[in-house]
């Protein structure tokens, strides 16, 4: 549930969607704390365990601080400021309304699983007093403790989004924009990511964009939320913007003849991803079958198809 990583930062496993699927970050400086990410709910209960562990109190815990409003980044955004009432809720400039106001927001997810799953994943998400928000804008900094947090911009993946800058571990706090890596498939190294483009914002240039933005800070260490540390070089971010273009090329190969409800263009679209992604996975050196390959991707592979589909049907 929680790994020491070095500069003071505690990887938690929020349990979200499983085991090894949605991360967040305690990250301390000088007896000051601040949490990035806060998956659902069920994350103020594993942060009270942790903050006891290490004899922490809550008012040390200044700030909370979702890279965007998708839930499984900001879900448990109102748990956690019901826990701690000194901290201030970092949030980005166009995603300050859906926490102040949530309704849309529960709406969507409501439409998507139903009120009984959103009920079981995401519990009552409640608003949030806007006097105790801090909107970040680009290139805005807060400090926790003597260590300076910057934020920049990113969208591509969502145009409420923000990476976190950490000078002190050369690293980004990058949510969804610079991808996904599971240790699964490197026998808990994370070696290889891939885009996430999720509905309904994708825009591959803007995300290609955001990459570089942060490749251009020459970081060492990426912190994703999906999932865990991983050390990179600049062929990380090369990667990923190449696989961004391959995605785009694929999708542009179906003729989906304006019809992005046919479920057979949905199916070809994710076969054709699973093919282009376990290639790349493979040929650095992974062993991974590709049946548990499958089993391991069968969610972000749907939400690719889908980001990609509605993409592609905004510019037809």
């Amino acid at each position: 549930m929680f790994q020491q990583l070095p500069y003071n930062i505690t990887h938690i496993d929020t349990g979200l969607m499983g085991v090894g699927v949605v991360s967040c970050y305690l990250l301390e400086s000088n007896d000051q704390y601040a949490i990035i990410e806060t998956g659902n709910f069920e994350i103020a209960e594993r942060i009270l365990k942790l903050l006891e562990q290490k004899n922490v109190t809550k008012d040390q815990v200044r700030y909370i601080i979702p890279t965007h409003v998708h839930l499984d980044h900001a879900g448990g955004a109102s748990s956690l400021m019901d826990e701690f009432t000194d901290a201030k809720l970092v949030i980005h400039p166009s995603g300050a309304k859906h926490m102040i106001d949530p309704s849309k927001l529960i709406a969507g997810a409501t439409a998507v699983y139903g009120e009984q799953l959103f009920s079981r994943l995401y519990g009552e998400i409640k608003p949030i007093d806007e006097q105790r928000i801090i909107i970040a804008d680009d290139n805005s900094t807060i400090t926790v403790g003597d260590r300076t947090l910057l934020f920049r911009d990113s969208p591509g993946h969502a145009y409420h989004h923000f990476c976190i800058w950490d000078e002190l571990s050369s690293g980004w706090f990058t949510g969804d924009t610079f991808g996904i890596g599971y240790p699964q498939f490197f026998d808990g190294d994370i070696k290889f990511l891939f885009p996430t483009t999720t509905p309904v914002q994708f825009n591959p240039e803007a995300l290609k964009s955001s990459v570089k933005l942060l490749m251009e800070y020459q970081p060492k260490r990426v912190y994703l939320t999906h999932f865990g540390m991983a050390e990179i070089d600049d062929s990380y971010g090369e990667s990923l913007c190449q696989q961004i273009d391959d995605f785009v090329t694929i999708t542009e190969s179906i003729n989906f003849n304006g019809d992005y409800n046919d479920q057979s263009h949905f199916e070809l679209l994710k076969s054709r991803l699973a093919d282009s992604i376990y290639e790349k996975l493979t040929g650095l050196g992974s062993t991974i079958d590709n049946d548990k390959f499958m089993t391991i991707m069968d969610n972000d592979l749907n939400l690719n198809s889908q980001g990609l589909m509605v993409w592609h049907s905004r510019l037809n």
